[in-house]
C-alpha cells in the first residue's frame, strides 16, 4: 500500500465521508456468503485484508462461473496480486454485472473506497440469480425483470375516450385577476 500520509481539507473529508459509508455487519455478511459459496472457512481478519491479494476472489469467481480465470497467482510480489484483482473484475463483468458495479483495483489494494469493492461483491450474488447453471446461495433480492406488454390498436384507441384525473376541471378558469410583479403604467 502506498503511504499517502494524513490527509486534509477536501481529501480529509472525501476520506471521511468513505469511511462513514462503511457498515462492518453488512461486509461480514458478504463474507459470510462468499464463505458460504467456497465451501470453506476464510481467514480471520479485517474484510479488506482478506479480500487483499484476490486470490479469494478468483476462487470464487471460479466457484461461480468454472473456468472464468483460468490461472491466478497465488504467490510473488504486489504487481502478482494486483493481476489477480483484474482477472477477478474483467471475470465478473462477462458474467453480467454493470461497470458501474466493479470497483477499481486501488480501491481496495490500497484501502481507498472499501464501499465500492462490497458493492461489487453485491452486484456479483445479485447477478448470480440470473444464472440458473448456479445452484449455490446469491446475495441480495432477485433483480427485476422486463415485462413487456404488447397492445393491440383498438386497446389503445380505446384508451383515447378516456378523460383522466389527471387533467381535472378548470370550470370556466381564466388568467384574469392573476398580477405577476410589477404592472405597468402608461
Amino acid at each position: 500500500m502506498a503511504n499517502r500520509g494524513p490527509s486534509y481539507g477536501l481529501s480529509a473529508q472525501v476520506a471521511n465521508k468513505l469511511a462513514g459509508k462503511r457498515d462492518a455487519a453488512f461486509e461480514a455478511e458478504v463474507l459470510q456468503w462468499v464463505q458460504a459459496c467456497l465451501g470453506e472457512r476464510l481467514p480471520a481478519g479485517r474484510f479488506e485484508d482478506i479480500l487483499r491479494n484476490g486470490i479469494i476472489l478468483c476462487k470464487l469467481m471460479n466457484k461461480i462461473k468454472p473456468g472464468s480465470i483460468p490461472k491466478y497467482n497465488t504467490s510473488g510480489g504486489q504487481f502478482k496480486f494486483m493481476e489477480n484483482l483484474n482477472k477477478f473484475q474483467e471475470a465478473v463483468k462477462k458474467f453480467g454485472v454493470s461497470e458501474i458495479d466493479v470497483f477499481q483495483t486501488v480501491d481496495l489494494w490500497e484501502n481507498r473506497n472499501i464501499p465500492q469493492v462490497v458493492q461489487c461483491l453485491c452486484a456479483l450474488g445479485r447477478e448470480c440469480h440470473r444464472h440458473p447453471e448456479w445452484r449455490g446461495p446469491c446475495l441480495g433480492p432477485r433483480p427485476a425483470e422486463q415485462n413487456k406488454r404488447d397492445f393491440t390498436e383498438e386497446q389503445l384507441r380505446a384508451s383515447e375516450g378516456i378523460i383522466h384525473l389527471q387533467y381535472g376541471s378548470n370550470k370556466g378558469a381564466n388568467a384574469s385577476g392573476l398580477n405577476f410583479g410589477n404592472t405597468r403604467h402608461m
